[in-house]
């Protein structure tokens, strides 16, 4: 099959503007215009368009039920730099369970574009797909600090619930530390595995820069094992004033109380004098 990839955006663009003019005296203002696109929008997909031979926006890409037409023709799109349209995705979620094999096969394909993969990731959860499941846990094994693909599929593993626990306690230990700070987002929220506040401590202690985000896991486990560790990076004058409110809370959640401070020479505690929670 050959795949056209048709910029529906600058279609709708040019409707818009179409549009406008002839409609320009129905306006009061642009606002009233901007509140009238839904409506504007619905008349794009259902008006004949001579660039689809005739076929409405609307019903272009429902002619297509292939699999892997949809998915290859996805990942057309992304390999010319071509917007992906709205439509192609939503005839690909209205498909459904048969697209759910190829767009994991496209999460497999490393060579892939980065961006129709990330767009697999998302179908794949508006789908509920538990498929990816350990495929998602393997990326967070190798994972860099900064992975937009992998913090998705962390997402999903938070969409498909208790399923999804086992295989990531099993995952924990083999992980990189920003790998294991991944998973944790995931786990902290079913607290009562050793394993996982265990593992939230010790990267607690050994990550001071990244202390306020593992303090709000160990308060979401609530575990009071965690508030002398709390306490005593609380009470650190090296810990900045941004750091000691999530410390503060997370130490309050466990039950404990933590003694003030002076912030005053902190430019954090200075630009957020407007906004202090305290």
């Amino acid at each position: 099959m050959l795949f056209k990839t048709i910029n529906f955006d600058e279609h709708f663009a040019e409707f818009v503007s179409q549009w406008y003019e002839a409609h320009r005296g129905d306006y009061r203002n642009f606002d009233a215009m901007e509140a009238d696109m839904p409506r504007v929008y619905t008349r794009f997909l259902n008006t004949p368009a001579p660039w689809l031979e005739g076929i409405t926006p609307g019903a272009y890409f429902t002619q297509f039920e292939d699999p892997k037409d949809l998915v290859d023709w996805l990942c057309t799109y992304c390999e010319n730099g071509v917007p992906v349209p709205d439509l192609l995705l939503e005839q690909i979620e209205n498909v459904g369970k048969p697209c759910e094999k190829r767009l994991v096969a496209l999460l497999r394909s490393e060579g892939a574009p980065a961006e129709a993969r990330m767009i697999a990731v998302t179908l794949l959860r508006s789908m509920e797909s538990t498929q990816p499941k350990m495929l998602y846990i393997s990326w967070q094994l190798n994972r860099e600090e900064e992975d937009e693909l992998a913090d998705n599929a962390i997402d999903a593993l938070k969409d498909m619930g208790r399923s999804a626990i086992q295989p990531m306690l099993e995952a924990l230990p083999k992980a990189t530390p920003a790998g294991q700070a991944a998973l944790l987002d995931v786990l902290v929220n079913y607290p009562g595995y050793e394993p996982v506040y265990q593992t939230a401590i010790r990267l607690f202690r050994s990550r001071p820069e990244q202390r306020a985000l593992f303090a709000g896991y160990l308060a979401k486990l609530g575990d009071e094992r965690a508030l002398p560790d709390l306490v005593r990076a609380a009470e650190d004058g090296a810990t900045g004033y941004v750091d000691w409110i999530e410390l503060r809370s997370a130490i309050e959640r466990l039950g404990g109380t933590v003694s003030d401070r002076d912030f005053s020479d902190d430019p954090d505690y200075e630009a957020l004098q407007g906004t202090d929670p305290m």
